[in-house]
């Protein structure tokens, strides 16, 4: 699995995924196939995907193929079974409030419980691309950590504040089998799931059934 082992650096107890971040993402996308997005109703996206154990060829492969499909669904982030795959990875390519890029892969990720003091609830607008053309109001805290894996199986820690913590706290739901969605009430729901109904997706998805 070459090049994976460097790609991530590590300030303190946070790895820096800001650095390279160009190079980094299409390294991944050229070596990468991109596949079909799984939608809301596929089994995948329901249920919690299984603990990564194996951190070789395979793992590489596979997250090659996440940032392919990732940047041809002009996505942000992409969780495993958003591909069909049900193991607990997900990679971003994301803005925070300040403009900043992260680039990253998480396994097996564990999002820190905070401190109430230590964070605000933040009800920006969240979509999904398992849930494409829709998108919903949701309050999630405005801070995140999420502790987990690189891809040769190290321990590592991500912050993220704002939008980045948004897609830290979306992708993570996304591995225990829970999508944004599953967090609004019934009218919200229906809501987006109408919205979802009327539009046509941009890029190409897996039909369910």
């Amino acid at each position: 699995m070459s090049q994976q082992g460097t790609e991530q650096q590590v300030d303190g107890e946070f790895i820096v995924d800001t650095e390279g971040c160009e190079e980094r993402e299409r390294a991944h996308r050229e070596r990468g196939t991109a596949r079909p997005i799984t939608v809301v109703g596929n089994p995948v996206l329901h249920r919690e995907c299984e603990d990564v154990t194996e951190f070789g060829d395979d793992l590489g492969r596979l997250v090659d193929d996440m940032f392919a499909s990732q940047r041809a669904a002009e996505g942000v982030g992409l969780a495993a079974n958003q591909i069909g795959v049900g193991l607990k990875v997900f990679v971003y390519d994301c803005m925070d409030d300040e403009g900043v890029r992260h680039v990253g892969v998480v396994c097996n990720p564990v999002l820190d419980e905070l401190p109430a003091e230590s964070r605000v609830l933040d009800d920006s607008n969240e979509g999904c691309l398992s849930v494409p053309g829709a998108y919903a109001e949701l309050a999630r805290p405005d801070v995140a950590v999420v502790r987990g894996q690189d891809t040769e199986g190290k321990p590592i820690a991500v912050r993220g504040t704002g939008y980045f913590a948004r897609c830290l706290q979306h992708e993570t739901d996304h591995l225990y089998g829970r999508l944004y969605i599953d967090r609004l009430s019934k009218r919200d729901r229906k809501d987006v799931l109408r919205q979802m109904a009327e539009g046509t997706p941009r890029y190409e998805t897996v039909p369910n059934g």
